[in-house]
């Protein structure tokens, strides 16, 4: 069997991945959190740390490159002129890079005055 993969014309886009320990769960009970929003990415100023705002919680990661990167395909399937089904598969992005939370969550508390 041979399996196509194509580099898009356009160029594969660089990508990260956000890896985060221990649970996330959604106020709204179950349910997947895909498309919705999650919180804020942001890098402080000294040092480029990594820092994401879920809710009231603030936690600190780091950035790391990561030993093997991975390829995000995507499957393209075309009917040749016999009606046989030909399956191919473009790289859409290359993941080098990884954000890594592991620290536990810190709790954002506002001063407010008396």
């Amino acid at each position: 069997m041979t399996i196509i993969v194509k580099m898009d014309d356009g160029g594969a886009e660089p990508w990260g991945i956000v890896e985060l320990q221990g649970d996330l769960e959604s106020r709204e009970g179950h349910g997947s959190l895909q498309s919705k929003f999650v919180g804020d990415l942001h890098y402080t100023t000294q040092g480029g740390i990594p820092t994401l705002i879920i809710g009231h919680h603030i936690l600190y990661g780091k950035a790391v490159n990561m030993e093997k990167p991975y390829a995000v395909l995507e499957k393209q399937t075309s009917d040749t002129d016999n009606g046989v089904q030909r399956v191919k598969y473009v790289v859409k992005a290359f993941v080098k890079k990884k954000l890594i939370f592991k620290v536990r969550p810190k709790p954002i508390i506002a001063n407010v005055p008396n």
